[in-house]
């Protein structure tokens, strides 16, 4: 009987494997977003007998996270449950196959983790057996046996089979095996004391032909306690080693429900739970419980401080998602190569042999701001005019005369401003953000209008061609004027916005003047402004 049980309990766990290892990829993002795949980084789900690993970890002093605080699991159960015994059915006779009696049984148990895959749980067990009647050899008596009732405080060590994977996130099934101990009191009530008649003929509920169901066993058990009304002991407390198995499926982030088979064994071959003994004619067979329950298990734990229990949590989500997006990984900066040192490596460097202490630009090309030639590392002009031009071999240029044919009293009517002309300022293609070369000619104009307060500045932003153009064109000059009024203190007044006028794109001319102007202009196209 006992090797029939086990090859149904292999079937249901065959059939189900599939399933089992069905995923819930919700948890398993590129970016490492999930929450169970957070838990490494996540110090408020560690405890504090974990946390010294978890300062080591996070300052790469260790390569392995901390085990988090995992949540419980608490479970009610009902079902079936059977005797798997040696009993004769009814008119049977001594000696005849046994058969199953079955009933009813109830349990709660907690259950919680170990590590990913085992996991201990502790449980109480009761069931209760309606026990048909037995007629003894060559129909001579009847004694009606009545029930039987177990109780069982149990422990298990549980191994989940399917939470480790590495093709797939958390599983939405936990299929597991488990071997346990428990500690089970019995009961057996049997018939009636006195005669009584049973299919017309008239038996003795104390025949003789029934002995003590106990009395070859008392040597076996922790405690036998007191005797029924026959004078015959009935209770016994004794030692079981119990296996089985049993399939979850994940309802929610908090509830699943599982199908689980116990199959509980006397440590000391106890044959007395169906209401008969082996002794009595064909030597021992000792008697077995199985219990096939159904369960309702709810998880136990605050989650903003536990993961779920860590039985349905798969560790390889922190790995995958720790490869596909590092947060944790140390990874080296490359080293490429760059002889004259001027932060360009060899391959697009284009200037191989820049002078030390020369600034280049992003091809290695030494820079010369005012295009006048000499590199601005050995130009002591470095802002020489174009109508300068040429230059000598220091840079500096030879400027012509400035026109002073003005009439006296228009000189005596408006304020002169004495700077003769400042620098184009240039933008990359396509952006509106100051390098620091055009950072470095905004300082010197700055230095130049303070030094003359007379003097206001115009700008003049190129770009007419279409809507993109003309808002790059503003957002050009609004970043100079914003680089001199508030990085410079140059006053808003002194300063003319012109945008939008035909001609080079990248380009902002900053002309000197003593003419009114507006200093703010509103975006033309709000829609395109560069926010660098």
């Amino acid at each position: 009987m006992v090797s029939k049980k086990f090859k149904l309990l292999l079937a249901i766990v065959a059939l189900l494997q599939t399933a089992s290892y069905a995923q819930d990829t919700t948890h398993m993002s590129m970016s490492g977003n999930g929450t169970d795949a957070n838990w490494a980084y996540d110090s408020s789900k560690i405890s504090s007998k974990n946390m010294p690993q978890y300062n080591e970890f996070t300052n790469y002093q260790n390569p392995y996270p901390p085990k988090p605080r995992s949540q419980w699991e608490l479970s009610f159960g009902g079902g079936n449950a059977f005797i798997i015994g040696d009993r004769p059915m009814f008119a049977k006779q001594d000696g005849a196959d046994g058969g199953y009696v079955g009933g009813v049984t109830g349990s709660i148990s907690a259950r919680f983790p170990l590590s990913h895959v085992f996991s201990g749980r502790l449980g109480y067990m009761a069931s209760m057996q309606k026990i048909p009647g037995y007629k003894g050899n060559n129909a001579t008596f009847y004694i009606p046996f009545s029930s039987n009732v177990t109780h069982a405080l149990t422990m298990d060590l549980i191994a989940s089979l399917n939470t480790i994977s590495s093709h797939r996130g958390n599983p939405k099934t936990n299929i597991y095996v488990f071997v346990g101990y428990d500690l089970a009191a019995t009961q057996v009530a049997k018939g009636v004391k006195g005669g009584f008649k049973y299919d017309g003929t008239v038996y003795n509920g104390s025949n003789p032909d029934l002995p003590n169901l106990y009395a070859n066993d008392e040597n076996k058990f922790i405690t036998t306690f007191h005797k029924d009304k026959f004078g015959n002991k009935n209770q016994a407390l004794y030692h079981n080693i119990d296996f089985g198995g049993g399939l979850a499926f994940k309802l929610s982030s908090k509830v699943n429900l599982a199908f689980e088979e116990r199959i509980a064994n006397s440590l000391t071959g106890v044959d007395f739970m169906d209401g008969f003994s082996g002794r009595r004619g064909n030597g021992t067979t000792a008697d077995k419980m199985a219990y096939s329950t159904v369960k309702l298990n709810f998880n136990l734990g605050n989650p903003a401080t536990h993961t779920e229990p860590l039985w349905w949590i798969n560790p390889n989500n922190y790995i995958y998602n720790e490869v596909a997006t590092p947060k944790h990984m140390k990874i080296p900066i490359p080293v490429l190569p760059d002889a004259d040192g001027d932060g360009v490596t060899d391959q697009f460097d284009m200037e191989p042999n820049t002078p030390a202490g020369c600034a280049v630009d992003v091809h290695g090309v030494s820079l010369d701001t005012d295009g006048d030639g000499v590199p601005d590392c050995r130009d002591k002009e470095k802002l020489t005019p174009q109508n300068c031009f040429p230059v000598n071999a220091d840079g500096v240029g030879t400027c012509p005369e400035p026109e002073c044919c003005k009439a006296i009293d228009s000189l005596k009517m408006q304020p002169s401003c004495s700077i003769g002309s400042l620098p184009s300022v240039q933008f990359r293609n396509g952006s509106a953000t100051l390098n620091a070369t055009a950072k470095s000619l905004l300082d010197n104009v700055a230095q130049q209008l303070m030094a003359n307060p007379n003097c206001k500045v115009k700008l003049v932003g190129y770009g007419a061609s279409d809507k993109r153009a003309q808002q790059l064109s503003w957002d050009h000059v609004n970043a100079v004027k914003t680089y001199l009024t508030e990085k410079q203190g140059i006053s808003e007044s002194r300063v003319i916005f012109t945008y939008g006028m035909e001609g080079t794109g990248t380009t902002v001319d900053l002309v000197p003047t003593t003419e009114e102007g507006p200093n703010t202009v509103p975006a033309p196209h709000p829609n395109l402004q560069k926010s660098k």
